[in-house]
């Protein structure tokens, strides 16, 4: 199975970008808490894309503990981004320990995994959960055929390859639809009227090298089209890259337009299975 080589020299320089990103994201917090209600999008937006690409890069690290608080501090943020979380100074203080130790963890990786997160997830949690309301999702949530009271699945299947077109298509089948796309543009496309019809995608397989549009383009175009109609990425279709590319600098680009799994091919289908499951797309 073919795997992502990551080198020391590219887990160095991935560390040291990342921790870079966090010094801007904690500047970009301290300006967003003395702005108060008047939220800045802008600032928001990029302090989220932030920690979702550390979240999803940190698998290719096996940063464990990474993820974990990476996750939980994306969980908060989405509700700030969606204004169910006024960005007050109590919960700005509470993101801010976040990043800092995010950012401590990724200054000693090597004893990141047995590192003690329990007080920042808690204090997440509890923030989280005190202020989470239902948000608008793409689709309502989707289930196997083979399991009672679950709808089929709707996935689109991006892929300009006949043969992993092929493949994957047989896999998603039996879930439920898989709807086909030969490019990027064929994508976006597809996703806007299914949006419009009121029934959005719960999964994307997105290739990234493709003609007429690449993959990253049609990802930002897709995200684009979910927050024009009030929906962002957390609870936005579901959208895995799955590609030849196997550039750390791509997969930390593709997780910065909000991608949510990052796969090689060929495509370890068990893997793609279990990245549905984590997502609750299938049981």
């Amino acid at each position: 199975m073919y795997e992502l080589e990551v080198s020391d020299t590219m887990r160095v320089g991935y560390l040291a970008d990342a921790r870079g990103q966090l010094a801007r994201a904690e500047s970009d917090l301290l300006a967003i808490e003395k702005e108060g209600q008047e939220l800045d999008e802008k600032r928001i937006n990029r302090v989220f894309r932030t920690v979702h690409s550390i979240k999803g890069a940190s698998s290719f690290f096996d940063l464990i503990k990474v993820g974990e608080l990476a996750q939980q501090t994306e969980n908060v943020l989405a509700l700030v981004r969606s204004r169910k979380l006024v960005p007050a100074p109590d919960s700005i203080r509470v993101l801010l320990r976040a990043t800092d130790r995010l950012s401590e963890l990724l200054q000693n990786p090597d004893s990141s995994n047995q590192a003690d997160i329990s007080e920042f997830v808690t204090e997440l949690t509890r923030l989280y959960e005190a202020n989470k309301t239902p948000l608008r999702t793409n689709s309502t949530l989707a289930g196997s055929k083979e399991f009672p009271g679950g709808r089929p699945l709707r996935a689109l299947l991006v892929e300009d390859d006949f043969c992993c077109r092929l493949l994957l298509q047989k896999f998603l089948s039996r879930y439920g639809d898989c709807h086909i796309a030969v490019n990027g543009r064929e994508a976006v496309e597809a996703v806007r009227s299914a949006l419009d019809c009121g029934q959005g995608y719960d999964m994307i397989c997105m290739d990234i090298m493709m003609p007429e549009m690449d993959g990253r383009e049609a990802v930002r175009q897709v995200r684009a089209l979910e927050e024009a109609r009030g929906i962002f990425s957390t609870h936005g279709v579901r959208i895995f890259m799955t590609t030849t590319v196997d550039n750390i600098k791509e997969v930390i680009l593709c997780f910065n337009e909000l991608c949510d799994a990052y796969l090689m091919k060929p495509v370890d289908l068990g893997k793609l299975l279990d990245h549905m499951k984590s997502y609750q797309l299938v049981q």
